[in-house]
């Protein structure tokens, strides 16, 4: 029986890929022991033990960026959380660490170098975060979602393995499910869908930029499941074929409804949109280290999706730009084409292959 320690979290960016390999583990590997290592704080407080897995709390410890009194006292609160997963990998007789960025992966990337366990990190960014940048100076067994990503790992080159997806989205048969999924929002089955979505927080500028020309939308033939996330205040425009929901706990229902996307781009919803050939509109977060412009550059070199900044998010470019593309069957077509070209579904697989080479490799 193998033993894994799973560690991640903060973002659902860090915590749905580890979800996504520690249901593939669960079902390749039914007698394995899955271990998460994650913060109080973090998505993983709630997601991690939804999905049925244990979880064991570290101290949020995130690296000082400027000289200050919590600069100081960072090494000695480093150190203790490296000895206390330490002590957890002999405890639990761990085999192997795997790592996806965010406050937990650090101090268990040093406490499994220590106790001689392999390490294996992924990461989900085309720009990658500070904790796997370290942490891959010492193992050779670094994945990538995008090629390309600026990472070194200790020997090697980083293995591009895509985005490990949840299983609803890479068996998702969209065709099949497209008048159900449609049904489910309330929407007309016949009728070309364009998904907004800003992710679990929403977007102002997304939720503003599109719902602001929703007549002109719905009036030019199509209908509109527009997702507004939590953070942002969207009014409801109160327009016949434009639906409007704060959340939605079944975006593989969403994906299937839909002809066109658009949405930030964070690395999930990139990874699934193009694995799934769904065309988009990507329009990245500006603020933060700029990852989503990175992670999104891809795919649209590639020509299965356009990149929008916020501020071109106008009424002129709804009614010059979006409306046309959705309204054009060839082009989407040619997109849809490109996208499932420039992504994949196997994400999960791939990692887990590696995962087991580090251990073969023991």
């Amino acid at each position: 029986m193998t033993s894994y320690l799973l560690a991640g979290g903060g973002t659902a960016g860090h915590v749905n890929p580890l979800l996504a390999l520690a249901d593939l583990i669960r079902a390749e590997e039914p007698e394995a022991e899955i271990v998460v290592l994650g913060t109080r704080e973090g998505l993983e407080a709630r997601l991690v033990p939804e999905r049925g897995y244990e979880l064991v709390h570290i101290e949020r410890l995130p690296f000082p960026r400027r000289p200050n009194a919590a600069a100081l006292r960072f090494p000695a609160r480093f150190r203790r959380a490296v000895r206390e997963v330490r002590a957890l990998i002999r405890e639990r007789g761990i085999d192997v660490v795997v790592g996806f960025g965010g406050y937990a992966s650090a101090p268990a990337y040093r406490a499994g170098a220590q106790e001689g366990v392999p390490v294996v990190i992924h990461e989900a960014n085309a720009k990658p975060g500070l904790a796997n940048r370290l942490g891959a100076r010492a193992t050779p067994y670094v994945a990538v979602t995008f090629a390309g990503t600026p990472i070194r790992a200790a020997g090697a080159v980083p293995r591009v393995t895509g985005m490990p997806l949840r299983p609803e989205i890479t068996g998702l048969d969209r065709a099949g499910l497209r008048a159900e999924a449609r049904a489910h929002f309330g929407l007309d089955p016949a009728r070309r869908t364009l998904l907004v979505t800003g992710g679990s927080l929403g977007a102002r500028a997304i939720n503003l930029g599109v719902s602001s020309s929703a007549a002109e939308i719905t009036g030019a033939g199509l209908q509109v499941l527009h997702i507004w996330g939590g953070l942002t205040e969207l009014q409801d425009p109160g327009v016949a074929g434009y639906t409007v929901i704060p959340y939605c706990d079944r975006m593989d229902l969403a994906l299937a409804a839909c002809d066109l996307a658009v949405s930030r781009a964070g690395s999930t919803t990139v990874s699934e949109l193009a694995g799934l050939g769904i065309p988009a509109v990507f329009v990245p977060y500006g603020h933060g280290n700029g990852e989503q412009r990175f992670n999104a550059a891809g795919v649209v070199e590639a020509g299965g999706a356009l990149l929008v900044e916020d501020a071109q998010l106008t009424p002129e470019w709804v009614r010059e730009t979006l409306i046309p593309l959705a309204s054009d069957d060839a082009r989407l077509a040619q997109m849809s084409e490109r996208a499932r070209a420039a992504g994949s579904l196997d994400g999960t697989e791939r990692l887990l292959a590696l995962v087991r080479e580090a251990l073969a490799a023991r």
